[in-house]
Parts: structure tokens; C-alpha cells; sequence
């Protein structure tokens, strides 16, 4: 039986994946390179939060029984990231990444976020997010892969929310940044002849995709 004594979660961000793992291992370590995000990641009493980049876990060597990093692979120095999951994962152990793509809806509401992504905000996007969307097969993997199920995330969400999701992309702050306007303003009057009451929550859909594979 595999081991769930260490896992360690690269860029953890707010430490959502963290959190997650803890409810299958004694203990997390959750790096990321930003002392802001681990200033203000989620506490629980088995994840050790450090401040580290993806070559820098300070973990000993073939002391880890999980590697992850969720929604980050493409920011990574992946060579550094690869080369420090091999020297502390144990011998046959797995290194998992997973990314989602563009929340789903209902085709309505699917085909207005479409032409936002694409049209409105898609210049504005970071060249690393073509990896995201095209599911992160198009990236060196440099493990013994295994075949991994099809997973989807589900949320409940208002159209005030929906539109406070979108403002968080990195794209849509550049736009504003470069433009000095909002356009989720004029993304949400086109949602709303499809929504309904605004208050209404439809359920949201976010597909994800991850590569998974084993050290020898």
C-alpha cells in the first residue's frame, strides 16, 4: 500500500491543494515563491507553509510520497521543479499536475465568455496561458505516466460572482491595467439577457486536465 506520510505541494498559492491533501496525509509541506501568498494561505494544523521557488522545497531525499502543483506547472521553472520532485519523491512514488480550462455554464452563457476570452481579453493574456488551454499535453513530462481520470470542478455561482471570478484573470487585470477600464462591466450586461435574476445561481463547470507519472 502507498505510503501518506509526506506530501509536498509546489506553489501552493493560498494552499487550496494543500488543505485538500491534508485530508489524505500526516502531514504538507506547501511552498511558493511568494511570501504574500504564504503570508495569507489557509491554516491547518498539518500543512507547513515555506517560502521556496519550485527548485526549493528543502525537503530530504526520498522523503516525499506525493509531489502536486495545481493551476502553476506553466508558471515554472519546470526543469528546477522536475529535478527537485525526483531527488524527494521515493522511488516509485507519483508527481501529479493538473490544470482547468474555461468555466462552463450553458451554451448561452458559454459562447458570450468564449469571445471574451478569446476577442476581448485574449491579447491581454500571458503567453504561459496557451499551456492551460491546451491541457498542459504539449509540455515536457519527464516521468513514467499513468492514465488519470476526467475530473470537473462544480460551483454554484451568481452572476456577481461569476463576473468577481473573471476580474481575478490575469488577462482581464491587464486589460484594465493597459486601458484604465473594466470590461467585465460590459460582459455582465451581456450575461444578464441570458441569467435571469442576477442573484440566481446557475451551476458552474471547469474541466480539468492533469498529467501524472512515476519516478523509477
Amino acid at each position: 500500500m502507498p505510503r501518506h506520510d509526506l506530501a509536498w505541494d509546489c506553489a501552493t498559492g493560498s494552499g487550496q491543494a494543500a488543505i485538500g491533501l491534508a485530508r489524505h496525509f500526516a502531514r504538507v509541506i506547501a511552498s511558493d515563491a511568494s511570501e504574500a501568498q504564504i503570508a495569507h494561505a489557509i491554516p491547518h494544523p498539518a500543512v507547513e507553509y515555506r517560502v521556496g521557488g519550485a527548485g526549493q522545497s528543502g525537503l530530504a531525499a526520498g522523503s516525499v510520497d506525493l509531489v502536486t502543483v495545481a493551476q502553476a506547472l506553466h508558471w515554472l521553472d519546470r526543469k528546477a521543479f522536475y529535478e527537485e520532485a525526483r531527488r524527494v519523491l521515493v522511488p516509485g512514488a507519483l508527481v501529479a499536475a493538473w490544470c482547468y480550462v474555461l468555466v462552463r455554464i450553458e451554451p448561452a452563457v458559454d459562447r458570450i465568455l468564449d469571445a471574451f476570452y478569446q476577442d476581448t481579453i485574449g491579447p491581454y493574456w500571458p503567453p504561459e496561458r496557451r499551456i492551460v488551454d491546451e491541457r498542459y499535453r504539449t509540455i515536457e513530462f519527464p516521468f513514467a505516466e499513468v492514465t488519470t481520470p476526467e475530473l470537473t470542478m462544480e460551483h454554484a455561482v451568481t452572476l456577481d460572482q461569476l463576473a468577481g471570478y473573471v476580474r481575478t484573470w490575469s488577462g482581464t487585470r491587464r486589460y484594465v491595467e493597459r486601458n484604465g477600464c473594466d470590461p467585465v462591466d460590459d460582459l455582465v450586461i451581456k450575461l444578464r439577457e441570458h441569467w435571469g435574476d442576477p442573484a440566481s445561481r446557475r451551476v458552474a463547470r471547469w474541466p480539468v486536465y492533469m498529467r501524472a507519472g512515476r519516478v523509477p
